[in-house]
């Protein structure tokens, strides 16, 4: 999984940086990956975008996914995000609301979960 992501603990959250080019292909291979993090009552996940260069609706999908996994376990997800590209396509899918992304892993992982920013 290095070629898309990279998981640590960090401040009690489980971190997933995504990496590279998020596309049919990488969310083919993280998508079980996700799943299986994201199985667990509680998590607190803290997914970073930071490195991500680019993303296409089968990313935003298993962004979603992981999201709705996370909250229905009784978890919280925080979305770290300040490309200005990706930004624009969280806001033009309506997705900015669901995921209020910060802007640096610091802020996320200060934020106590659940906070509004």
């Amino acid at each position: 999984m290095d070629r898309y992501l990279r998981t640590y603990e960090s401040n009690g959250c489980l971190v997933v940086e995504l990496n590279g080019e998020i596309d049919v292909e990488a969310a083919v291979a993280i998508t079980p990956f996700l799943d299986d993090l994201t199985q667990a009552p509680g998590p607190t996940l803290v997914i970073d975008l930071s490195p991500v260069r680019f993303i296409d609706c089968s990313g935003l999908a298993v962004l979603c996914r992981a999201r709705r996994r996370v909250l229905s376990h009784g978890g919280t997800v925080q979305l770290v995000c300040a490309r200005p590209m990706t930004l624009r396509i969280l806001r033009a899918t309506g997705l900015m609301t669901a995921f209020r992304p910060v802007a640096d892993l610091d802020t996320a992982l200060a934020r106590p979960a659940g906070d509004d920013p």
